[in-house]
């Protein structure tokens, strides 16, 4: 057994590469191997958001506090709330991010195939950003 105890694990900021706005990554924990996964706490300030990317076995989120969206390529901007769980399944191009006048924390949990967890992409347009939520 492995207990990481809560502040134990430096934050850390996310990466110009793969976000757009402040964004604070909390570690929670990374299997050894054989086991293959990853989470952490994901915290967006207001308008911060991914880039598009996939995952190579999936992603689940679990959103805790705010208000984010979310959206599939070709799919509609969708609304996470708190307690709303979200699944991209492996391969499905995505990003997800805070709203734009409202922090938003999910819990990301991904597993690592060969290594990799994520395929990064290009950056969400301001524009695709701005699009407005199915639900309001």
């Amino acid at each position: 057994m492995e207990i990481k105890k809560g502040g134990s694990q430096p934050s850390g900021t996310g990466r110009a590469e793969w976000f757009t706005g402040a964004v604070r990554i909390d570690p929670l924990h990374q299997a050894s191997e054989p086991a293959r996964v990853g989470c952490a706490a994901v915290t967006f300030e207001p308008g911060a958001r991914t880039a598009w990317h996939s995952h190579p076995l999936g992603q689940t989120l679990v959103v805790t506090a705010g208000c984010g969206r979310a959206q599939r390529w070709g799919g509609p901007i969708e609304e996470i709330r708190p307690g709303d769980v979200v699944w991209f399944p492996p391969g499905e191009k995505h990003w997800h991010g805070a709203a734009p006048t409202t922090a938003m924390t999910h819990i990301a949990i991904q597993e690592s195939l060969d290594g990799r967890a994520a395929d990064w992409m290009e950056h969400v347009s301001d524009q695709q950003y701005g699009a407005s939520s199915e639900r309001a």
